[in-house]
């Protein structure tokens, strides 16, 4: 497996792993995923990876992020060594299993390991994928009935079409992935043909009167399910956010048992810890500052994460740090991201996660600095990790440190908290 480490990579080589294959991988850095790889046997080449594939290898499965030219892909080819995607893959084990595949803009993570959670404490024991280290799991993976596959499902490159869910979450949508959806109208088409898939016996979980919705239900066969029907009682997650993604998972759990008790799934909801980067708490700085670290990196997400952190700590002042995820993306939401970080006292903007994107020099995070700064807030852009690190270690006592973004600024939160 190329790119082993990926959050939807890492859960893949449990799950193969757990089935009795043999499997061994490689990525570029060591990350919490390749450890926990690691932990449970698993072997991980931390590096560019072999260019002499081993000749018992029967199946090499790559990220959405290793090239057509990587040495290892390359090596497949030359041994004729079948490949397949990520995605590929997951689609294999979907056809094979009763699908609950969860997807969405925003909250679908969150969701996914609500919704493992739930059918684990009602003994139904999925197996299960999710983007994130779920704390009450302890992992991205959940082994358990392979007849029953609970798994995130992401709508870039149009992946979600590669499963086959007899049970579909939408938790909401707006525009994203700018560097493959060229406008709304392209995404909406994506999640309309999921729907669309979804056999007549199926369901579709989701709350029909969002913004969109309608008209990816327009023509769809399967019985509608509105998430929002559903009460939950108080989470451990902050914000309104969590719990529109707490419904979602109960009414999802519900739709894969109907016989469950919606009270033991508030139960089982008002337990759930949350996940790894998931307004996750890190510590606090030698000064007092409290530090969370956060994957939002689109703005709406920014908008609703920072509602809640002032829900949770009024009067406290807020300091972001974020790391924009591609160019892309912020170029597409450059206005919306400013927005949305101008609501905090300080944002220290870090250069542009360039990820799988080509860079373009025409938007760096000193152009989403300045246009924080045109609106009124009150920005910073910093080109290195060190200078972020000690700007942030010069917050008081009465500061709320977030760091946020896909990328890797989680390692400056590491860094400055005890």
């Amino acid at each position: 497996m190329v790119g082993i480490g990926g959050i939807g990579m890492s859960a893949l080589a449990q799950l193969l792993a757990s089935q009795g294959k043999s499997v061994s991988g490689s990525d570029r850095e060591e990350s919490p995923t390749t450890v926990l790889l690691e932990k449970k046997g698993i072997s991980v080449m931390i590096g560019e990876g072999t260019d002499d594939l081993s000749l018992d290898t029967d199946t090499l499965i790559y990220s959405d992020a290793i090239a057509h030219d990587n040495v290892e892909r390359l090596s497949a080819r030359e041994h004729d060594v079948p490949e397949m995607s990520y995605f590929e893959a997951l689609g294999i084990i979907s056809a094979a299993a009763r699908t609950v595949a969860v997807a969405g803009t925003h909250g679908k993570t969150t969701t996914t390991g609500m919704l493992a959670k739930i059918l684990q404490d009602a003994d139904v024991e999925p197996t299960a994928i999710v983007g994130s280290i779920v704390r009450d799991f302890e992992s991205n993976f959940l082994a358990g009935d392979p007849g029953l596959f609970v798994v995130e499902a992401c709508e870039y490159r149009d992946h979600l079409l590669k499963l086959s869910p007899e049970i579909l979450v939408i938790t909401n949508v707006e525009l994203d992935h700018t560097d493959y959806f060229p406008n709304l109208e392209a995404l909406l088409a994506t999640f309309r043909t999921a729907a669309h898939k979804v056999p007549r016996n199926g369901i579709i979980v989701c709350n029909p009167a969002g913004p969109h919705i309608a008209s990816i239900l327009a023509g769809a066969s399967a019985r509608i399910v509105d998430y929002t029907q559903y009460a939950v009682g108080e989470l451990l997650l902050p914000g309104e956010f969590n719990r529109e993604n707490a419904r979602a998972a109960l009414a999802a759990a519900h739709a894969v048992v109907p016989s469950m008790s919606l009270e033991a799934g508030v139960h089982s909801l008002s337990f759930f810890q949350g996940s790894w980067r998931r307004f996750e708490y890190k510590g606090e700085t030698p000064e007092g500052a409290l530090v969370y670290d956060d994957y939002a990196h689109h703005p709406t997400a920014i908008e609703k994460t920072l509602e809640a952190v002032r829900a949770k700590f009024p009067g406290k002042k807020i300091v972001v740090a974020f790391h924009p995820h591609l160019h892309s993306r912020t170029a597409s939401f450059l206005k919306e991201f400013a927005v949305a970080l101008s609501t905090c006292e300080l944002s220290i903007i870090a250069p542009i996660y360039a990820a799988r994107s080509e860079i373009d020099k025409s938007v760096t995070n000193h152009t989403l600095a300045a246009e924080i700064l045109a609106i009124g807030g009150s920005a910073k852009a910093l080109d290195s990790f060190d200078d972020i690190r000690e700007e942030l270690l010069k917050c008081d006592s009465n500061t709320i440190i977030l760091t946020m973004g896909a990328g890797d600024i989680y390692k400056v939160a590491e860094q400055i908290a005890d």
